[in-house]
């Protein structure tokens, strides 16, 4: 999940840098009303639409960027909430739609200025490889790995995200206490899901692009909502091309007390952030074949080491520890310590602790200084704080200066009351409810139903908050016919949760990802 250590950063100040890409505002009203009348009223859709050019790899792209809230409405036709996007689009080259994207990142309670801002849109800020970036001023670039060549982008904010709001209806507005937040009625897996799912509904039907190729790419809690979505709206008669998980976690409830499977996914994820740090105490040449050793020795040895529990014979243990030592560089005597259960916060302490550095939970490559170095677990995510403020500075100067959009609101970069107050519970259908999301069989569904459909995991070896092996398991389980388990794709990468903080890493999925665009539209 994407969350911010720092609140300071939700009010992060405008750049004023000059901008650096030319526009002309077409649809620009900068008169509106103000907020407090418009509750007073109907509210209103508003977008704000400029004209943009870049140059990708010698050639240059004209594309419109369209910036504005476009308001839902409930079962009853009552306005629910006012949601904000950013839609870039490009001309068709030829009779056939361009296919269009809907992008979005998780939290839950995350906007998706990081996605938006770092991986596929037409610009991305330049942040430092695997290390802090320094203050300000931040440069802005043309985005040579951008996606708009390959299909349109529209990035959503989820509800009390960014200037996505929630909109009280005529029937609450008794019902609802003073304070409380129009927006709580999404904080929810399925309510989430429903109010984008009626998003991505009136942007195709606003937009004319109900024959437009479609997709769904999803990053990290975006990766629950995206096969909710998928199998939702293709039950409404809105089928997709594709779905896109970046850094995914399909499967809260693999994480419950006593299951174990926790460790098994994370230990291929331990031994590639060894291998990158050099604390392996043999380490092999090549990493992908590496990691397939201790897949191997994960699900075999490991699994039933942990299945045995306290049975496990001691001369078993120490064979599994040795194991273990020599896959994970720590040492013998703290993983039978941790009876073989190490955690990612206590192995990000522990693998750099003679050096007394830590490691970052979102991406392992990335370390950062604790106050001392005689703690369990790290007192905060350097992968984190790295690459923040560059992001939001960013965001907020490119919004007013390129983009010409000028709100009273706020951007709200992260939603801590959506997070606290979320409602884990998924409908798994026929009555019967998950207590934490489980969204492996929405997505089999949707496969299922949909014989076309084709997914994309990518995948950080270096990614400690949803690690590729746990991945590979719940994307195993799908029970998929045999004739539909090539439609799940795999993409691994030498990065992190954030898999475009690795300019190479970046550049190797954007060339996956134009294949995977290719391949899954029918002419």
């Amino acid at each position: 999940m994407r969350q911010l250590p720092l609140a300071s950063l939700l009010c992060a100040s405008l750049l004023m840098a000059a901008p650096l890409y030319s526009y002309e505002a077409q649809a620009a009203d900068q008169s509106q009303p103000s907020q407090a009348t418009e509750k007073a009223e109907h509210p209103q859709d508003k977008a704000v639409t400029t004209e943009h050019r870049i140059k990708v790899n010698g050639d240059t792209l004209k594309y419109q960027a369209t910036t504005g809230n476009m308001i839902i409405k409930d079962d009853k036709n009552q306005p629910s909430a006012s949601v904000f996007y950013v839609a870039y689009t490009m001309e068709s080259k030829k009779d056939q739609p361009r296919p269009v994207t809907f992008v979005f990142n998780g939290g839950p309670g995350s906007s998706s200025l990081w996605l938006h801002m770092g991986s596929f849109g037409p610009v991305r800020v330049e942040t430092t490889n695997a290390a802090p970036t320094p203050p300000a001023p931040y440069k802005l670039l043309d985005n040579q790995y951008t996606l708009l060549d390959s299909t349109d982008l529209v990035f959503i904010d989820a509800f009390d995200t960014g200037f996505s709001r929630g909109i009280t209806t005529a029937d609450a507005k008794d019902k609802a206490g003073k304070d409380e937040n129009p927006a709580k009625k999404f904080f929810g897996v399925d309510e989430d899901a429903d109010g984008f799912a009626r998003f991505i509904t009136r942007y195709v039907t606003v937009n004319n692009r109900w024959n437009s190729p479609k997709y769904l790419l999803g990053e990290s809690y975006g990766t629950v909502r995206a096969p909710v979505l998928a199998n939702q709206l293709q039950q409404d008669g809105m089928a997709f091309n594709g779905v896109i998980l970046v850094s995914s976690i399909l499967n809260y409830g693999a994480n419950a007390p006593g299951l174990d499977r926790q460790y098994v996914g994370l230990l291929p994820t331990f031994a590639a952030v060894a291998y990158y740090h050099n604390k392996l105490p043999n380490k092999p040449a090549e990493l992908a074949s590496f990691l397939q050793q201790v897949r191997t020795f994960a699900e075999g040895e490991f699994a039933q080491a942990l299945a045995a529990g306290h049975n496990l014979p001691a001369a078993e243990l120490d064979k599994v520890a040795e194991q273990l030592h020599q896959y994970t560089g720590l040492s013998t005597e703290y993983l039978k310590h941790a009876n073989l259960r190490v955690g990612q916060a206590q192995f990000r302490k522990e693998l750099l602790r003679d050096e007394e550095r830590t490691m970052g939970r979102y991406d392992g490559r990335f370390t950062g200084m604790d106050k001392d170095a005689i703690g369990e677990t790290p007192n905060t995510d350097p992968s984190d704080t790295a690459p923040s403020a560059a992001f939001v500075a960013t965001f907020n100067d490119y919004l007013s200066n390129q983009l010409n959009y000028h709100p009273d609101d706020t951007y709200r970069v992260f939603s801590f009351d959506a997070f606290r107050n979320w409602d884990w519970q998924h409908d798994l259908g026929r009555g019967h409810k998950s207590r934490s999301p489980y969204v492996v069989d929405d997505l089999g569904n949707a496969i299922r139903t949909n014989p076309s459909l084709q997914v994309f995991s990518a995948n950080g070896y270096f990614d400690m908050a949803t690690p590729f092996h746990a991945t590979e398991y719940d994307l195993a389980h799908m029970e998929l016919d045999p004739s539909l388990i090539g439609n799940v794709h795999f993409g691994y990468y030498p990065s992190g949760h954030m898999i475009y903080l690795n300019p190479e890493a970046l550049k190797s999925l954007h060339k996956d990802l134009e294949n995977f665009y290719k391949t899954t539209q029918h002419q």
